[in-house]
């Protein structure tokens, strides 16, 4: 999971979302009709991704000369947003990740139904079932569709590897003994950046997708498990990585240690596909891949990590749903997804659809073969501050107390 995907958004909505003007039975609306066109509002969560939107958004509006997009990004977008539901004022198209908000808007009414239009079938099912199973009622509907993908793993300088011999490894027990031949050579297996709390839940979320029952978000949900009793392997191998890790592991955040890696200061790093553009931008020589960590010794289980960090949704109150679906359909178009995730260094939920930047090939395989596991944080509930209880855990290592905590805090923020 990146930096964003536990968002503000996520957080300030909750208390709006119980809110009786969500039933929009007196929508106001954001589109309009002025002049024969039809106007339609875009709303992004992410400013980072404005500029490529705003681009796609005129080659659209000049293929659709009747429809006028306007796009809102504003940087302080969980509030804004927050205000406009509860003004029953949403925006037509909302462009949101793929985490418990989509869950709980969708659940509430909020969203339009997307399941029968022809364009879902151009989705890989692995992440149109992570969007299906965010739904908390049993519903199979699709109200979202998955269009950028992000993932998590170990991003590896390809010259040290050549140098040291090294090669990726498939298994749980490989990856430490490549760790331990890292460090007994001199170098630094990995830069840790734990004084940011959320760069933790980078392999918090790696080793619980492929360790943790597969029933077990249901089953936690259901009061049928607890943490305690099903992830101290997950807990176990985390304290296992920081061995690892350079000696101030609690002193350095992400943006020092991307430039730490761009530097060479370590062989591997713990992070996803989000931080390569960065360390290229400090380091444009650098010759970096990235593969899946391997969670366990089966390697039938282990996956690469990839959740949806964007998903496109129409909104119920929205005037002009058959336009908005227009659009949807026109981003989905091989080549504009292929622009989007070119232009953003994501991968993409659309089928066919590859990044093809040569620092991520490693990967290729993972997703052509469908081996993907989903980030399980996305399933907390939302107002559960993982990312710090897991930073506690890493600086404290009480490994009982930890996973007691996230007991209290699941039971807390969980709504029957």
């Amino acid at each position: 999971m990146n930096k964003k995907s536990k968002s503000l958004l996520s957080l300030v909505l909750t208390i709006a979302l119980g809110s009786s003007l969500l039933a929009g039975c007196s929508s106001k609306g954001s589109s309009s009709s002025t002049g024969g066109k039809v106007k339609l509002e875009v709303f992004s969560n992410k400013t980072e991704n404005k500029p490529i939107y705003q681009k796609m958004i005129s080659d659209f509006q000049v293929k659709n000369p009747n429809i006028q997009i306007v796009l809102n990004a504003p940087p302080d977008a969980g509030t804004v947003l927050k205000t406009r539901l509860t003004k029953n004022d949403m925006p037509d198209v909302l462009s949101m990740g793929g985490d418990n908000l989509y869950g709980e808007l969708a659940t509430n009414g909020v969203l339009l139904d997307l399941s029968k239009e022809s364009f879902m079938s151009n989705i890989q099912t692995a992440y149109t079932k992570q969007m299906s199973d965010l739904l908390t009622n049993g519903d199979k509907n699709s109200y979202g569709v998955p269009y950028a993908t992000n993932a998590g793993g170990v991003l590896y300088n390809k010259e040290k590897f050549t140098k040291l011999g090294l090669k990726i490894p498939q298994t749980w027990d490989e990856f430490i003994k490549l760790s331990e031949n890292i460090k007994t050579s001199g170098e630094t297996p990995f830069y840790l950046t734990l004084k940011d709390a959320w760069t933790g839940m980078c392999f918090w979320n790696i080793l619980a997708s492929d360790i943790a029952p597969k029933t077990f978000l249901a089953d936690r949900k259901a009061d049928k498990t607890t943490f305690v009793a099903s992830h101290s392997e997950i807990a176990d191998k985390m304290l296992e990585i920081i061995k690892y890790g350079q000696k101030d592991i609690y002193g350095m955040g992400y943006n020092d240690g991307n430039k730490a890696f761009a530097q060479g200061k370590s062989v591997m790093y713990l992070q996803g596909n989000w931080a390569i553009s960065d360390i290229k931008k400090i380091n444009p020589n650098i010759k970096l891949g990235m593969f899946a960590l391997p969670a366990t010794n089966d390697i039938n289980k282990n996956k690469i990590t990839s959740g949806v960090d964007v998903t496109l949704v129409i909104t119920k109150n929205s005037k002009h749903p058959a336009e908005a679906k227009k659009f949807i359909q026109y981003m989905l178009q091989k080549e504009n997804a292929q622009k989007y995730i070119s232009d953003q260094f994501a991968f993409s939920a659309v089928k066919d659809v590859i990044q093809k930047d040569d620092s991520v090939t490693d990967l290729a395989d993972n997703f052509k073969k469908g081996k993907i596991g989903s980030f399980p944080d996305h399933y907390y509930p939302t107002g559960m501050d993982t990312a710090s209880i897991v930073q506690g855990f890493l600086n404290k290592k009480d490994k009982v107390a930890f996973l007691e905590k996230l007991d209290t805090e699941y039971d807390k923020n969980n709504k029957k």
